[in-house]
């Protein structure tokens, strides 16, 4: 049966949704995109998400909705990073939404990344996008990306103190990190704050959106460096997942 939904395509409900839209040009990309996953998905198993509303509501509008302000001067020069990307999500979503940004996305899986990578090019953005196969922890020490991006994000990559060790040891002073999230509560909060402290970070402002169609609750959480992160951040390959922040805290304390 075919899916009647108006959000099965890129229809005026999602761009309102949204509080943008594309222009014609970046529609065409988006469309794309769109058939460019499922090739490659058919080949190397990116993600389910590639039909219908999967696509245009949890790939394109939840990669986009924490965005509007970036979305309202798109052409404003911005380094932008995604960290476990994946399937290319939010990255390339932001790149066709961004045409001012240069945006870095990093998997420490090959197969994923030789596939976002095709995308990349077939979409036509030349040396605005790179591609970087290796852990996060290692981005986050190289002197090349350390401290050096006005945008960090991460969507679905582990607990929240975990994302922001990723995170802050890559913004720049003025730099903001976006933590995508679902539901949120307090006790997800106060780990959060826990894992801020020690990398002296703060909180900037929360944003929330229910996702259309019964797709659920999204919460997105800007974070903001208040001085240098410490050196020891991020921890060797493996131990902010293992030993997140917020949870170390703890033991030191009792």
């Amino acid at each position: 049966m075919p899916d009647t939904s108006p959000f099965a395509n890129p229809s005026s409900e999602l761009w309102s949704l949204l509080g943008w839209s594309p222009d014609v040009g970046q529609l065409r990309q988006f469309i794309d995109l769109q058939q460019l996953l499922q090739d490659w998905n058919s080949r190397v198993n990116l993600t389910r998400l590639v039909q219908g509303e999967d696509f245009w509501i949890t790939q394109v509008l939840d990669s986009l909705w924490p965005l509007l302000p970036e979305l309202m001067t798109p052409d404003t020069p911005r380094r932008c990073i995604d960290v476990g990307t994946g399937g290319g999500f939010p990255g390339l979503a932001i790149a066709i939404a961004l045409p001012g940004a240069e945006v870095t996305l990093v998997d420490s899986v090959g197969r994923k990344t030789a596939a976002v990578a095709a995308m990349a090019k077939s979409l036509g953005f030349g040396d605005r996008v790179l591609v970087r196969t290796e852990r996060v922890e290692r981005t986050g020490q190289d002197p090349g990306c350390r401290g050096t991006f006005d945008l960090a994000m991460a969507r679905a990559v582990g607990a929240a103190p975990v994302v922001a060790e990723y995170l802050v040891p890559l913004l720049r002073s003025s730099g903001e990190g976006l933590l995508y999230r679902g539901r949120w509560n307090d006790t997800d909060d106060m780990e959060l704050q826990s894992a801020l402290k020690l990398l002296k970070a703060r909180s900037l402002r929360l944003q929330r959106m229910e996702l259309p169609s019964d797709r659920g609750a999204r919460t997105l959480i800007r974070i903001g460096p208040e001085t240098a992160t410490p050196r020891t951040y991020p921890r060797i390959t493996g131990m902010p997942s293992k030993m997140p922040l917020g949870a170390q805290d703890d033991d030191n304390r009792s």
